[in-house]
C-alpha cells in the first residue's frame, strides 16, 4: 500500500493539520516579480509571479499519448479549463495582469507534455467549469477540484494534489478553530458551489443539533470583496484552500490561518484532481501521464517551485474516496 493511501485512511484527515505554506515578503517588482516562499521541509525559495514562466517542461511518451480519445488526439490540443479567480498560488495572474500562472497550469501543462498535446488553458467562473465539461467545451479541469462521491457520479478523476482548507481570520482576532463549536454563531464567508462550502454547511448542522448556534454563511463575488468584509469586521471568518490562505496571510501580513482542515471531511485526507466528463475515455491517460511524471521527477519540481511539497501524492488514483455526501 502506497504511503499517501496509508496516510490517507489514518490520522492525516484530522483537524489540525499542519500548514503546508510558510511565506514570507511580498512580490519584489525589482526582482521582475517574485515572492519568496518557503515550503515547510524544502526551506526558501522565490516564485516567479512575472509572464515569462519558463515552465517545467518533459517528453511526449507514445504509450500513453495513444491511450488519449482519437478525436482530441486528432484536435492536436489538451483544452483545460480553470477558475478566472484569482487564488496564488493555484492559479493566478502574472504582473502582467493577463498570463495565468500557478502550480494547476503547470501541472496541467505538464500532462499535456506527455499526452503529446498542445496545452490550452480557459479561464472561467468556477460554476462555468462544470457546464464547460458537462457539454465538452473542455476535456479536464485543473483547478483544485476535490473528490468527492457526489461529483463522481458525473465526472471522473485522476489525483494529483493533497487538499487541505484553511480558515482564515484577520489578523490577531484570537479565533481558533478546531472544530464546529468554534464557528457557532460566526460569519463565515465560503465560495458557493466548494466543497468548502459543503463542509460548513455539515458543521452548521451539527452545531445546530448540539444546542448551538449555526453558522451565519456569507457569499461573495470576488476575494477582494471577502478580505474586505473580512478587514472590516462584517465577517469572523474565510474558509478557503489552506495554500491560497497561508499565500494571502503572508504576502499581506493582515491575516493569518487560525485553523486548518482535510478537504475531504474528518475521517479522510482530502485530494485534488484532474476532473473529467465521466467515462470520456480521458481519465486512464490523464492518471497515466500523472504518474510518469511524478515518477520521472518533474512533478516534484513543479510543487516545489510554488512551495507546495508537502501536498504531493505518491501515486495518481483514479476516482478514490472522496468527501462523503455527508460529512460523518
Amino acid at each position: 500500500m502506497p504511503p499517501s493511501i496509508t496516510r490517507r485512511r489514518t490520522a492525516a484527515a484530522a483537524l489540525g493539520l499542519a500548514t503546508t505554506l510558510v511565506l514570507a515578503a511580498c512580490s519584489n517588482p525589482d526582482d521582475g516579480g517574485t515572492t519568496e516562499v518557503a515550503a515547510t521541509s524544502d526551506g526558501k525559495t522565490k516564485i516567479n509571479t512575472s509572464p515569462d514562466q519558463n515552465r517545467i517542461t518533459t517528453d511526449k511518451v507514445d504509450s500513453i499519448a495513444a491511450e488519449v480519445p482519437e478525436k482530441i488526439r486528432k484536435r492536436g490540443t489538451l483544452e483545460i479549463v480553470g477558475s478566472s479567480g484569482s487564488a496564488a498560488p493555484l492559479t493566478f495572474f502574472a504582473t502582467d495582469n493577463k498570463t495565468v500562472i500557478g502550480v494547476e497550469p503547470d501541472i496541467a501543462s505538464l500532462v499535456a507534455d506527455v499526452l503529446g498535446l498542445k496545452p490550452h488553458i480557459n479561464t472561467v467562473s468556477w460554476e462555468n467549469i462544470f457546464v464547460g465539461l458537462d457539454s465538452a467545451k473542455y476535456d479536464v479541469g485543473f483547478s483544485n477540484i476535490t473528490v468527492t462521491e457526489e461529483r463522481k457520479e458525473k465526472y471522473d478523476f485522476a489525483t494529483y494534489r493533497e487538499d487541505n482548507l484553511g480558515f482564515e481570520a484577520k489578523k490577531g482576532s484570537g479565533l481558533k478553530v478546531t472544530g464546529p463549536e468554534d464557528v457557532a454563531g460566526k460569519t463565515v464567508a465560503v465560495g458557493s458551489g466548494t466543497n468548502q462550502e459543503k463542509l460548513l454547511i455539515e458543521w452548521s448542522k451539527e452545531n445546530e443539533k448540539a444546542g448551538r448556534k449555526p453558522v451565519n454563511i456569507k457569499y461573495y463575488q470576488n476575494d477582494s470583496d471577502t478580505y474586505l468584509a473580512l478587514q472590516s469586521g462584517r465577517i469572523d471568518l474565510f474558509l478557503g484552500p489552506n495554500p491560497t490562505a497561508a499565500y494571502h496571510a503572508a504576502t499581506t501580513g493582515r491575516t493569518e490561518v487560525v485553523g486548518t482542515y482535510s478537504g475531504a471531511g474528518a475521517t479522510l485526507q482530502g485530494l485534488i484532481a484532474a476532473t473529467t466528463k465521466k467515462d470520456s475515455g480521458l481519465v486512464k491517460p490523464l492518471a497515466d501521464a500523472l504518474n510518469h511524471v511524478i515518477e520521472n521527477g518533474t512533478y516534484a519540481k513543479v510543487l516545489k517551485r510554488w512551495g507546495l511539497s508537502d501536498e504531493a501524492v505518491n501515486k495518481s488514483e483514479i476516482n478514490p474516496p472522496g468527501l462523503p455526501k455527508t460529512n460523518k
